[in-house]
């Protein structure tokens, strides 16, 4: 064989590996920079190898080169990683680094809302508001995040989906800093309302960038930790309330800034989405509306818009339940004390974020709706399981387990599911309104909740908004089924 490069040029790499075995070998074994022949780099003569001293004549037959064998690098040249192979590993640093980007924002987004929670007690009494005034608070707080919702969805749809991202984290910085300076109940309603509004519309947005740029095999999987970062922003809000809530909560409040700039100045260099850039360059009607679209055209996208509103606005409500009002439940009804339903309440949010990962891990292999379908149906038997057990571990152990149906499993494949329902098109203005749809479920749920329990009858109350709430989640067998695994312009049944 000879040792000749597509081009002619002798090379060393070549005749290592055509030369008589031990000498070949020992040839191949040798470091780059000590097989170099640079007088011999040139084309060897006619019907000969170089040999480094030597010419060896061969057959003109020997010497013609077998197309695609030969054309290797030299040893003689540093050798240069491959286009495709660099393009790749930059692709997953991007990876990685979009996953760890949105982690971060969806955990501070958490951490602002239940750091509300906490602070909830102090704020009333600094404050002097009274128990109607939360009432009223927490009405303007659910309408923000449904308006804003709504607006951020459908402005990804006309702006882009990073340039809302950026938007809505810099409004939750701005609006949890000041939230250190109010001095009135008017003042602190204005202030949390658009904080938590801009807050919760982080889920609609991640959903939308990160579904659209993560590869089709792992979406969901790899969505799946992103929505792991609620517990972890429920841990975080814990744990920095109970170290710095000695100084007070506006101290902790302007504490929460710091780590929302971090992740503003880390969103700099994400990426807008292609698949937004192609459709918006590929829309022949500039001015077009996907609301009207959605709403308004019949068709598969409308139905699974139409499904898809209808369940999670049963989880919203049931969630209340099994979620807001629980620690409530818990001492009331029993016989927790404060500090053993808040140990049970992060225990299951700390081992929950696994929970999280596990759905997203179960939806690649069985499909995302078959696991919220199996989660959905789950919920009901358990609330009227929890309603009934008495014994302490029997009320530990069932709870565990509607928090993590609740929470986890439902979440790790529920949300990149909405993601992977709608064209690119509309994708953005369709995962915002089924946001906002989740917050419409909370406002019926929290109505349902109060005007049961004026009536004195908790067992009832519980059955009503835990139990019936959470029937509505067997519409998730209406869903149409998407087979994990392919690419978004495949999934979206257009």
């Amino acid at each position: 064989m000879p040792a000749r490069l597509s081009n002619g040029a002798w090379s060393p790499a070549n005749w290592a590996r055509n030369s008589p075995g031990p000498f070949r070998v020992f040839m191949m074994c040798l470091p780059p920079h000590l097989v170099r022949f640079p007088h011999l780099s040139g084309p060897a003569p006619d019907g000969q190898v170089a040999t480094g001293m030597l010419s060896l004549p061969v057959s003109r037959a020997q010497s013609r080169l077998r197309s695609g064998r030969d054309a290797v690098p030299t040893l003689s040249e540093p050798m240069r990683p491959s286009p495709v192979r660099v393009a790749q590993s930059q692709d997953r640093r991007y990876l990685v680094y979009l996953i760890a980007i949105a982690l971060a924002g969806w955990s501070l987004a958490s951490y602002d809302v239940n750091l509300l929670v906490l602070a909830l007690p102090d704020i009333a009494r600094d404050l002097h508001i009274s128990s109607t005034g939360l009432g009223v608070l927490g009405f303007f707080v659910f309408g923000a995040q449904f308006m804003i919702t709504i607006f951020a969805g459908y402005a990804m749809d006309r702006l882009g989906r990073r340039r809302v991202w950026m938007f809505c984290l810099t409004g939750t910085a701005l609006f949890t800093g000041l939230t250190c300076l109010v001095q009135g109940f008017w003042e602190l309603v204005f202030v949390r309302a658009l904080a938590a509004g801009l807050a919760y519309s982080e889920l609609a947005v991640s959903i939308t960038i990160v579904n659209e740029q993560v590869p089709a095999r792992n979406r969901g999987f790899l969505y799946s930790i992103v929505q792991g970062g609620w517990p972890l922003g429920v841990f975080l809000a814990s744990g920095v309330y109970l170290v710095f809530g000695h100084l007070g909560w506006r101290f902790v409040f302007l504490l929460g800034v710091l780590p929302v700039l971090a992740v503003i100045v880390g969103r700099i260099f994400i990426r807008e989405s292609e698949r937004f850039e192609h459709a918006r360059g590929t829309t022949a009607d500039p001015d077009h509306v996907p609301v009207t679209e959605m709403l308004m055209s019949p068709g598969p996208v409308r139905r699974q818009l139409v499904w898809l509103a209808i369940v999670w606005v049963f989880y919203g409500a049931s969630y209340v339940a099994t979620n807001f009002y629980i620690t409530y439940w818990l001492t009331q009804y029993k016989g927790f004390s404060s500090s053993q339903a808040s140990g049970l309440l992060l225990a299951c949010g700390g081992i929950g974020f696994f929970f999280y990962i596990i759905g997203g891990w179960l939806g690649e292999k069985l499909g995302r709706r078959e696991v919220i379908i199996v989660t959905g149906i789950l919920v009901a038997p358990l609330t009227v399981l929890f309603l009934y057990v008495q014994d302490h571990v029997a009320v530990v152990l069932v709870y565990f387990l509607l928090y993590q149906a609740t929470n986890g499993t439902w979440s790790g494949a529920g949300y990149a599911y909405q993601g992977e329902s709608f064209p690119t098109r509309v994708r953005g203005t369709a995962v915002g309104f089924l946001s906002a749809m989740q917050v419409m479920g909370f406002v019926v749920g929290s109505v349902l909740w109060t005007v049961m329990s004026n009536h004195g009858q908790p067992t009832l109350t519980w059955l009503v908004v835990a139990t019936g709430a959470s029937l509505g989640l067997w519409g998730t067998l209406c869903l149409r089924r998407i087979p994990p695994g392919q690419e978004l312009e495949a999934t979206a049944g257009t």
